[in-house]
This record gives structure tokens, C-alpha cells and sequence, in this order.
């Protein structure tokens, strides 16, 4: 019995083979005279290979009935293609249709427009596009795990329901099985949350950052890279209520070491997808973004610029530009704002550190200056934010303030303030959204083209 051959490597092979097996997915059947030409695609790769139909076949009937989306087994001999565009093609002895589809079938052979192929979420991982989206994604996701393993980080899997808010936003989703309908209540009318599953509030995370502050102070570097969520009613193109984080956490690493691992890691994920997904990258640019590739040899090439926030803001401020949002001291910068830094002033990729603690969350690090604390955002061009990270605050009568300052009762965080009491050390550490890389390395523009099934408000059909 014969192994399968992927497609790809049926495409590569570097000589003929007399019996071969693929199997896929019928992208297009075309019939001449004697014969009927079929292109086979298995998601192996963007190409599709040309499988030769003879009428000879004993179910040549059944064949040209094929249409666009039918699975088939092919066993035949794989030859030099006389045709352009390939050269390899194999010459079917036996073809087993597997599973028909017939014209409702909604991926014909034309283009689509993204709206519509989210409609069919299901499908659109069987078009060029979307199969060469979640082709970068794979390998994203394996150079991220090769990029901290070959530099001596510890893999850490956070947990996924927490009773801790993370970037003390309140933008939790709740995780409970009390009965909507019947709530145990306390004495003073409040749900009674102390008979809930885990007997008190719980969540989905936002972060697994706090506990990976506590891995690092015993393995010295570690990651996560999970799932988070946010539920913010934010209906933009690069927001997502489910959405994967990378989040490095490091022991004895100031501010300073912090951006140069961010920067480190942008810069090699990049390398690494212009090396390994040239025909991906050459659908994006031809279909997605004609300036993909320039943008990032940009990225690749440029040493990263560093700005304090408060100069950014007079950069801004100076600039003669009519933004949409307001530029002052004590905001956040908008996408807008960024793109400007990148791609008008400094020409090159920026990271933007110190900024007014009033906008920060709790655990980052209080500058001497007692205005600023030590956050840092790496911005590109094209995209905006890409990483946001900081030094963490080690001092406890600091971190107990900064609770405090945000409304915070430090009861509820003990564990987090014991890593401060039981040899605590300068440490730092950032947050990458995977699929804000995605798109930074792919030019797709809306975040719902680069997650396999979007969770945004109002939508979870899938």
C-alpha cells in the first residue's frame, strides 16, 4: 500500500516516480477530447498539482462530474509536466472520489472579497489567501517557541481562568455557573459569589503575565503564549476579543534590556518568514499589500529609534500634521500618532519609553521623577504598537502605593506582593499580540483575516 505524498513534496520531488499517492481537494476539472485535467490542492502549500484524468479510468463518467471542493485519492505515476507553470504533473492509473460537493459549493473559482469569506469562516482556509494566512501563522507560532528556547527561556502555560485583572481595565470576561435565573444572593442583595464554582469571582485572562512574574523569580526566564481575551466593545480592525499574547518574562533585566529583546525578536520573526514562506509572501504582496516586502527589509534594515513619551508628544505636537485624535501629555498615543513616528518622522521602526503613570498599570516600575514609569511600546511601520512592556515594580511599599493609587486593595494580591518579600530582584518583561505580528508579516490589514475563527462583539458563529 503507498504512503501519501504531500503536494509539496510531490512539487519538489527532483526526479519522476513510477507510483505515487496524493490526496485533496478539486480546485478546478477542465475536459479535452480524450481526457480531463484536474488541479489538486491539500493545503501543503499555495501551489495545486495537476493530476492527467484518461478516459481510459474506469469511473472517467464520475470524474467529469467533479466540480470545485470534491476530495479525491490519486494513485498514479508522477511525471515531468508538459504544460506551463509546473513541472511536475501526475498521470492518474486510479482516482477514488471521496466526498462530492456540488454547485452550492461557495468558493468558485474567483475572487472573493474578505467580508464575505468571514461568512464562511469554515471554507476560507481552502482559498490561496487564507491558506497561506494560516500557513504564516503555523510557522509564527513555531519561530516564537524557537527564538526563547534557543535563548535559554523556560515555556510556561498560564492559566486561562484567573481571578486577577491583570492591566486593571475591568474588561473581564466572567466564567461562572451560577444559575442566571435563580443567583444565590447574600444578605445585602449582591450575588453570593462565595457559592460559585471556585468560590469567588473568576475570569478569563487578560494576561498571564502576572504569573509568569512569579516563574521568572525562580527559573529566571520564562514565556507564556496563550490565549487572552478582552471584553471590550471595540468593533476596529485590529481588535479582537480572543486573541494570543507572547509574553517574556525576565529576572535581573532593567528597561533597557527589555527593548532590546523586544526589538530582537520583531526583527527575527520576520527574517525568519521572508526565509521560510517566499511563495506566501509573494501571494500577499501580489493580492494584499505591494509594499509588503519593502516594508519589511524597512524593518529589518533600520536600527530602532528611542523616544521618551514626552518628547514623542512635543514630536507631535510640532509636526504641523491634522490628526484625528488629540495629541497631549497624559494620553495615549493612537494608531495614527505611531504611523507618524515610524513612517513620516524617523523613517525607521521606534520604541516609545517613560510614560505618564496616570495611563499605566499598577505593576510598572515608578520613575525617580515620580511622574513617569518605566513602560516601553515598540512601534512599526504600517501597523502601530506591536509589543508593550515595562519594567516591573519590585520595591513593596511602591507596589503596595501603586495598588493603592488604582483603587486596588493589595489583600486581594498577597502571592503577587510576596514575590516583592521573598528575595525580590529588578525584572522586566513585555507583551507581543501574535496577531498584530501576523499582520505586520502578512500586510492583511484587519485582525479577523488572520485568527482561524474571530470572536468579536456580537459574533461567535463558529
Amino acid at each position: 500500500m503507498l504512503s501519501p505524498t504531500s503536494v509539496k513534496n510531490a512539487l519538489q520531488s527532483t526526479a519522476p516516480v513510477a507510483a505515487i499517492q496524493v490526496q485533496g481537494w478539486v480546485r478546478t476539472r477542465r475536459d479535452s477530447k480524450d481526457l480531463s485535467f484536474i488541479e489538486l490542492n491539500d493545503g501543503s502549500c499555495l501551489r495545486s498539482l495537476q493530476i492527467i484524468a484518461k478516459n481510459s479510468l474506469a469511473n472517467y463518467a464520475d470524474i467529469q462530474r467533479l466540480t470545485t471542493g470534491a476530495s479525491i485519492i490519486v494513485r498514479g505515476a508522477l511525471v515531468a509536466s508538459q504544460g506551463k507553470g509546473q513541472n511536475w504533473e501526475v498521470v492518474a492509473e486510479k482516482i477514488d472520489i471521496v466526498g462530492g460537493s456540488d454547485d452550492t459549493y461557495p468558493l468558485q473559482k474567483k475572487g472573493h472579497t474578505p467580508e464575505f469569506l468571514r461568512e464562511i469562516a469554515h471554507l476560507r482556509p481552502r482559498s490561496n489567501l487564507f491558506g497561506s494566512v494560516f500557513r504564516v501563522r503555523s510557522r509564527l507560532a513555531f519561530a516564537i517557541h524557537q527564538f526563547f528556547q534557543d535563548r535559554g527561556f523556560f515555556y510556561l502555560s498560564a492559566p486561562i481562568i484567573t481571578g486577577s485583572d491583570c492591566e486593571g481595565a475591568g474588561e473581564l470576561f466572567r466564567v461562572t455557573t451560577i444559575d442566571a435565573k435563580n443567583p444565590p444572593k447574600k444578605a445585602d442583595g449582591e450575588i453570593d459569589y462565595a457559592k460559585d464554582f471556585f468560590a469567588r469571582p473568576t475570569y478569563l485572562t487578560v494576561s498571564g503575565q502576572l504569573e509568569a512574574e512569579a516563574f521568572a523569580s525562580a527559573l529566571s526566564k520564562v514565556y507564556t503564549f496563550g490565549p487572552t481575551f478582552r471584553a471590550e466593545n471595540s468593533n476596529t480592525s485590529r481588535h479582537s476579543n480572543e486573541f494570543w499574547m507572547i509574553e517574556p518574562e525576565m529576572a535581573f533585566c532593567d528597561l533597557n534590556g527589555n527593548m532590546d529583546l523586544a526589538e530582537e525578536i520583531v526583527k527575527y520573526l520576520i527574517r525568519d518568514i521572508r526565509e521560510h514562506c517566499p511563495e506566501e509572501l509573494g501571494l500577499f504582496v501580489k493580492f494584499v499589500d505591494k509594499e509588503l516586502l519593502a516594508r519589511l527589509d524597512f524593518v529589518l534594515e533600520r536600527k530602532f529609534q528611542r523616544v521618551p513619551y514626552t518628547e514623542a508628544i512635543e514630536l507631535l505636537k510640532k509636526s504641523g500634521e491634522k490628526f484625528e485624535f488629540p495629541v497631549e501629555y497624559g494620553l495615549n498615543l493612537q494608531s495614527e500618532h505611531e504611523r507618524w513616528l515610524t513612517e513620516k518622522h524617523f523613517k525607521c521602526p521606534v520604541t516609545v519609553f517613560n510614560y505618564p503613570k496616570e495611563i499605566k498599570p499598577f505593576y510598572m516600575r515608578l520613575n525617580d521623577d515620580d511622574k513617569t514609569v518605566t513602560a516601553m511600546d515598540l512601534l512599526v511601520p504600517g501597523i502601530g504598537e506591536i509589543v508593550g512592556g515595562s519594567q516591573r515594580e519590585e520595591r513593596l511599599d511602591v507596589l503596595e502605593a501603586n495598588m493603592r493609587r488604582h483603587k486596588m486593595n493589595p489583600a486581594d494580591y498577597e502571592w503577587y506582593l510576596d514575590l516583592r518579600r521573598y528575595g525580590t530582584v529588578p525584572h522586566s518583561g513585555f507583551g507581543l499580540g501574535f496577531e498584530r505580528m501576523l499582520m505586520c508579516v502578512t500586510g492583511v490589514s484587519n485582525i479577523r483575516d488572520v485568527i482561524p475563527f474571530a470572536r468579536t462583539p456580537g459574533s461567535a458563529e463558529f
